[in-house]
């Protein structure tokens, strides 16, 4: 059954796109709820899972170059009061990833999603890309920014995308030779980008 990943430039439309490609083909979007799948499989809070991923470091690079860390399934489920560190966090996001992946029929927004499933079968992988202005403008315009606000916001954001996957050892996040399909949402609208990602996954 099929699978899409969806990796994004911040501002591209990463989320609406893929809500958009779910109600369509009638997929499952996974997004924060694999933030919450995580959670629930090492017994603790969302918020906490949130911040080993803005705190992800070196051994971040096992997960992303799709090695298999050490299993540490038996000590979290050991441990009643929940526990969660970077080595466990890679198991489990990856477990989870995969997990979703078997039972296809899936959207998958970021969170390395190119990177665990590649070279699977069944699984399509798309980048958005967008103009600078264009990506400031959508964000002003989605999340009631004004222009200043949402220039920060992306600049921010795109400081921490690079900076987590340089931890990670990859630079080559953008690189268009790790996709099936590479949109520019600045030349190609939302609309006619749901229609070409749905029509490559249906053939």
């Amino acid at each position: 059954m099929p699978v899409v990943t969806i990796s994004r430039q911040f501002g591209a439309g990463g989320l609406t796109l893929s809500k958009m490609i779910a109600d369509k083909m009638n997929f499952a979007l996974f997004d924060h709820e694999i933030i919450q799948m995580v959670a629930e499989k090492t017994k603790v809070s969302s918020d906490w899972v949130r911040s080993v991923e803005k705190e992800s470091g070196g051994r971040f690079q096992k997960f992303i170059s799709g090695l298999v860390p050490r299993s540490l399934v038996d000590r979290i489920l050991d441990d009643e009061r929940g526990y969660i560190d970077e080595a466990i966090y890679v198991d489990m996001l990856q477990a989870v990833i995969k997990k979703i992946s078997d039972e296809g029929n899936a959207v998958i927004l970021g969170r390395g999603g190119q990177y665990v499933l590649r070279g699977e079968a069944g699984v399509t992988h798309i980048l958005l890309v967008a103009d600078l202005q264009d990506r400031i403008r959508f964000i002003s315009d989605h999340y009631k920014l004004t222009p200043k606000q949402a220039a920060a916001v992306v600049a921010s954001e795109d400081k921490r995308r690079m900076n987590l996957y340089r931890k990670f050892g990859k630079e080559d996040y953008d690189h268009p030779g790790l996709y099936h399909m590479v949109l520019n949402t600045s030349r190609v609208d939302i609309e006619e980008a749901c229609m070409l990602i749905c029509r490559l996954v249906s053939s």
